[in-house]
């Protein structure tokens, strides 16, 4: 038997059955959930709401099984390239198994204390999941014993993964950023957060002239993205190497652009794509995206800032919040109701392209000459500095008529023009996850293996090889889960894997981070120590580009729910 549970072929084929096993119970506990929520075909608000605490426990088990699955296709991949002999596990191959054995105990763990919620007798969850086929590979993967060896790897290879298995032209792009990253941004990076500094140009002139801003517009506007079809991986990898350098300072950059070229594309008229976009493209002007109010920030229904037709054009009453990189943008992406009845929801919502001088400040005020204006403070934030998110405030601002995306066929549409422009900022987030976690890990390796602790470096005790070991594997079941993702985004599909990647990756960070800080000990807990600025911006992942509820249950459970046969 012991030979067995080392053999390689083994090992991943109880991997698979151990992960479609989980699979099949889960599946069976969302189809349970339809016959709680959907009647006449429709999933029921109300009904739904009920089900949150089950609900949002699924979508978390969903996400993390379907992490799994991209990881193991990573391994069939990673195998036919390396040409690995059949029974010679690598590193990489060893933090697959580590992390498929870690999702599926998680389930585990999530699904028997609440069985009856989701439909499931315990002798049904403990005879499947608890079966001794998976009891095996879990106990092997998690055991004491794999954990030291896998996290003696870890050190010998410095914090690096591996082979992440990327095109050649995806290499070069990232080691172009790489670079950028560590020569221009890692520098500043410390002092934006400490001084809660705005980007400064030292940044955002060169990657204008890297064309950093148009990678995710299209090269007859002056883009770098095939006129053909989408490129996220490219965005992707770029996003991250900025990220590991700093989210705040340079990793967030590229969202605002791409969300308003992404609903330029969805809705904008021929006139207003040929003039806005290689504006965007350029870096000239920089935006911003105002969508959220101080009171409703997923719920955009209910959303009453108001757009009012005038001569010429639109005045814009309200306020908006969490507008990031507001104050420096010449321009907005706003949402804003054009339909005073409110009954109609989101389809009385239109979106506007509003101009604004640029500004360098924590706080503006800018007044137009017919007398509208428009102001801005910054929101103190414990992390995310260098962007800085903006509170602002419209007192009959005007805009004018062709700045309605759309013109006037687009009165109605800005919620699905938002919606367009958002599609990819949830897979961007999961790339900006992945950039903070891997700085936090490089530098968690890098201290335990120089801080002496009783006569011994701290990465030589079993308790830290276990923590780097499992931190790596999260982390390489991020980095494939985010990169296939892309790849499917790519052929027009995985919008609800790319719900389920930003949610698992943002949860990732924000662990790996905690943990990685916990390595330092009481370093970690000092401002001078990187890993506390790490720790700080993670935590903001989770909650903007979708609060991790609102994806969970509005969006997976919502989803997988209405799919299931009940």
């Amino acid at each position: 038997m012991n030979e067995l549970k080392n053999d390689k072929v083994h090992m991943f084929v109880q991997a698979r059955d151990s992960l479609d096993t989980t699979f099949e119970v889960l599946q069976k506990a969302w189809s349970h959930l339809n016959t709680l929520v959907v009647k006449n075909g429709r999933a029921s608000e109300e009904k739904l709401n009920s089900c949150q605490i089950a609900s949002f426990d699924g979508a978390l088990c969903s996400s993390e099984l379907e992490a799994a699955r991209f990881l193991l296709d990573y391994a069939d991949r990673f195998a036919a390239k390396q040409e690995v002999k059949k029974n010679e596990l690598k590193y990489e191959e060893r933090l697959v198994l580590l992390f498929v054995a870690d999702a599926v105990q998680n389930v585990r763990n999530r699904l028997m204390p609440r069985s009856v919620d989701f439909g499931l007798s315990e002798q049904y969850v403990y005879g499947t999941l608890y079966s001794e086929m998976i009891n095996s590979f879990i106990s092997y993967q998690l055991g004491s014993v794999n954990l030291k060896a896998v996290g003696r790897y870890v050190n010998e290879y410095e914090g690096r993964l591996g082979d992440d298995l990327l095109e050649e032209d995806q290499s070069m792009m990232q080691d172009t950023f790489r670079k950028f990253a560590n020569d221009v941004v890692a520098p500043l990076s410390e002092s934006i957060h400490r001084e809660d500094r705005l980007i400064p140009d030292e940044i955002i002139e060169p990657l204008k002239d890297m064309g950093c801003f148009g990678l995710s517009i299209p090269g007859r506007y002056g883009g770098l993205t095939s006129d053909e079809h989408e490129d996220n991986m490219g965005m992707i990898v770029v996003t991250e190497e900025l990220s590991r350098g700093s989210l705040g300072a340079a990793g967030s950059l590229i969202t605002r652009p791409e969300i308003t070229a992404r609903a330029l594309l969805a809705g904008g008229t021929k006139e207003q794509k040929r003039y806005w976009l290689p504006k965007l493209a350029e870096g000239d002007p920089l935006c911003a995206v105002a969508v959220t109010e101080p009171d409703y920030g997923s719920d955009v229904a209910g959303m009453k800032f108001k757009a009012t037709k005038v001569s010429g054009g639109w005045k814009l009453n309200g306020a908006k919040s969490w507008c990031t990189f507001g104050a420096k943008a010449g321009v907005l992406l706003v949402l804003a109701r054009t339909d005073p009845d409110q009954s109609l929801g989101h389809k009385g919502l239109s979106t506007f392209l509003v101009e604004k001088p640029s500004f360098d400040e924590h706080e503006f005020e800018h007044e137009q000459d017919g007398g509208g204006k428009i102001s801005g403070r910054a929101i103190p934030t414990i992390g995310y500095r260098g962007m800085h998110s903006y509170d602002l405030f419209f007192e009959d601002y005007f805009v004018k008529s062709n700045n309605l995306i759309g013109g006037e066929a687009g009165l109605g549409k800005g919620f699905y023009y938002i919606m367009a422009g958002f599609s990819g900022g949830r897979i961007q987030t999961a790339a900006r996850a992945l950039g903070v976690m891997q700085s936090a890990f490089e530098k968690a390796v890098t201290y335990a293996n120089e801080r002496l602790v009783f006569g011994k470096t701290v990465a030589s005790y079993p308790l830290s090889l276990a923590k780097l070991a499992r931190m790596a594997s999260h982390l390489l079941a991020s980095r494939q889960f985010t990169y296939g993702v892309a790849r499917l985004m790519d052929e027009g599909k995985g919008e609800m894997e790319a719900s389920m990647v930003k949610l698992f990756s943002a949860k990732a960070a924000e662990w790996i981070t905690r943990e990685a800080m916990q390595i330092h000990g009481g370093m970690g807990y000092a401002e001078e120590a990187e890993v506390s600025r790490l720790f700080l911006d993670a935590r903001v992942l989770s909650i903007f580009e979708g609060a991790e509820e609102t994806l969970a249950l509005k969006v997976i459970a919502r989803t997988l729910i209405s799919k299931a046969k009940a």
